[in-house]
C-alpha cells in the first residue's frame, strides 16, 4: 500500500476537478463543453501515448488502466480535457487580442505550474527527454486547435473571422 500521497493526490484530482465542472459547467451549455471534451481526449490520446511510447514521460504510478495504457488516464483523459472545456465555455470571443493572449497564457500557465510540480514532488509522472517548456507549448496547442474545432463545430462567427484572418496572413 505504498505511494499513499500520490494516490491521494490523484483522488483529490478527480474530486476538484469535478467540482469544478459541477460549479463552472452551466446544464444549458452542456451540449457546447461535450464535443470539445471529446475532442481534447482525441488530442492527449494521440499525443500521450506518442511521448509516453517515445519514452519522453513516463508516469510511475496511475490509479486506473495499469495494464493497458502507460499514459495518464486521470490527467490526459479527466483533467485535461475537462479544463479544456472550461476553457472553451469561457473564452473572451469578443475581447481584442491582448486579452485573448492572456486568457490562452493562464489558462496554460496554470496547467503547466501544476504538472511541474507534480513532476517535482510526486512519483506521478517524470520527465525523461522532456520539460515544463514542452508541456507549456502542447497545452497551448492544443487549446488551440480545440478552439479551432469549437468554432467549426458551432460555426461561431465571433471568433471564425479571427481565425480566418489568420489563416490569410499565414
Amino acid at each position: 500500500m505504498g505511494h499513499k500521497i500520490e494516490k491521494r493526490l490523484e483522488i483529490s484530482t478527480w474530486v476538484i476537478t469535478s467540482i469544478l465542472l459541477l460549479l463552472f459547467l452551466p446544464r444549458k451549455r452542456l451540449r457546447e463543453a461535450v464535443p470539445v471534451f471529446l475532442f481534447k481526449q482525441f488530442m492527449t490520446w494521440f499525443f500521450g501515448l506518442l511521448v509516453v511510447e517515445s519514452g519522453r514521460i513516463k508516469y510511475p504510478i496511475r490509479l486506473f488502466f495499469k495494464n493497458t495504457t502507460k499514459s495518464s488516464f486521470t490527467f490526459e483523459y479527466f483533467v485535461y480535457p475537462s479544463f479544456c472545456a472550461l476553457f472553451n465555455l469561457y473564452y473572451p470571443a469578443k475581447r481584442n487580442k491582448g486579452i485573448k493572449f492572456l486568457y490562452y497564457f493562464a489558462h496554460t500557465s496554470f496547467l503547466t505550474v501544476l504538472e511541474f510540480f507534480i513532476e517535482k514532488y510526486t512519483k506521478l509522472i517524470t520527465y525523461k527527454k522532456w520539460g515544463w517548456y514542452w508541456s507549456f507549448s502542447s497545452i497551448w496547442i492544443t487549446y488551440y486547435i480545440s478552439r479551432v474545432f469549437h468554432n467549426w463545430f458551432f460555426k461561431d462567427p465571433a471568433d471564425a473571422k479571427e481565425i480566418n484572418e489568420q489563416d490569410v496572413n499565414r
